[in-house]
């Protein structure tokens, strides 16, 4: 009878594995580890090649002792609840920031504080800084949450440009005002004469700079500026609808309107439905976003794309940037109008 040796549990590679694999030092493998800084192509090749090869998971405990970062992130969503599940836009950020910062090896934290209860809930976690930096997420620009994070003394960016704020503020940002230019401009030239918006809230994200785009096209074609054609929404469907009511009982004769969300325009088709008008024989109808939602209307929203991915893309490249030691900084991207059959 054969004695049976127990088999010794493989153990996992450390960092000094990964070296002697790669043919380099152990600190070029920890460079590489922490971004890559320093390091040569060839060597970042390398290193790579051995983690695959071996396997390598970094020990993020071990690492956080040495660089004292908490290695995660954190997406804080100024909101309620409910708007995370009602606007598609913040589901499509919340899934490009996922993936950007997974090619980063750094988790994401999804964190509410859209309520004065949560924030002061969250503020010690800030302070004590469990996460690294923070995605700020919200619609109203001068949230309290930028104040939290500048006394917490974290990096954050913003999805949208702060308004109001003391200091320079990273933030991520279409380019509004020419977005709302473009989409008039495809109105106008249409042959529509009586155009009214539905613009956002003044203090929320884009809402000041769509309604100045909206304005200044009527300007440069001549158009007389009425204020009975403007309605002001919070982005949400309900008041997209509420808005288009109201419209069409102050300018029943208005053949256009330019909801500054795809959302928004969504209540404002079920609206002009629901009134016996059609769409765009009587009213042309243009949204903002392209988001899922201009897809599934009926008709079909003509609107405005933002970039979702380049923004998620870019807000993490910037905030990334901060935690290694840069200053903030702003980007503005460009939109595209997207023509379907609503206008």
């Amino acid at each position: 009878m054969t004695d049976t040796v127990p088999q010794q549990n493989k153990r996992p590679p450390t960092i000094h594995d990964v070296a002697a694999q790669a043919g380099v030092s152990r600190g070029t493998v920890s460079r590489v580890l922490q971004g890559g800084h320093n390091v040569s192509p060839a060597s970042h090749r390398a290193v790579e090649a051995a983690i695959r090869k071996l396997g390598y998971v970094v020990n993020r405990a071990a690492r956080s002792l040495v660089t004292r970062r908490a290695g995660s992130v954190a997406f804080l969503l100024s909101e309620t609840q409910e708007r995370l599940f009602e606007d598609p836009n913040l589901a499509t950020l919340l899934r490009g920031c996922t993936t950007a910062l997974a090619a980063h090896d750094i988790p994401l934290v999804l964190i509410a504080a859209g309520t004065e209860d949560e924030r002061r809930r969250i503020a010690p976690y800030l302070s004590a800084h469990q996460v690294d930096g923070a995605l700020l997420f919200n619609s109203n620009r001068g949230t309290p949450m930028i104040d939290l994070l500048q006394q917490a003394g974290l990096p954050f960016v913003c999805c949208g440009k702060p308004q109001d704020q003391s200091g320079a503020i990273a933030y991520v940002v279409a380019d509004d005002r020419e977005g709302a230019r473009t989409m008039m401009r495809h109105l106008v030239d249409s042959g529509r004469k009586r155009i009214a918006t539905i613009a956002g809230p003044p203090d929320g994200p884009g809402g000041a700079e769509r309604l100045q785009g909206y304005r200044e096209i009527l300007a440069e074609r001549k158009i007389r500026f009425d204020k009975r054609l403007v309605a002001t929404g919070d982005y949400s469907r309900a008041s997209g609808e509420a808005c288009m009511r109201e419209l069409l009982t102050r300018a029943p004769d208005l053949d256009a309107v330019f909801v500054a969300s795809d959302l928004m325009a969504e209540g404002a088709l079920r609206a002009i439905e629901r009134a016996g008008r059609s769409v765009p024989d009587d009213i042309a109808v243009g949204g903002f976003d392209d988001s899922s939602v201009a897809t599934t209307t009926n008709p079909p929203l003509t609107t405005m794309r933002q970039p979702w991915q380049r923004i998620s893309e870019m807000m993490v490249r910037q905030l990334l940037a901060q935690i290694e030691g840069d200053g903030p900084a702003t980007v503005i991207l460009p939109t595209e109008l997207v023509i379907r059959e609503s206008a």
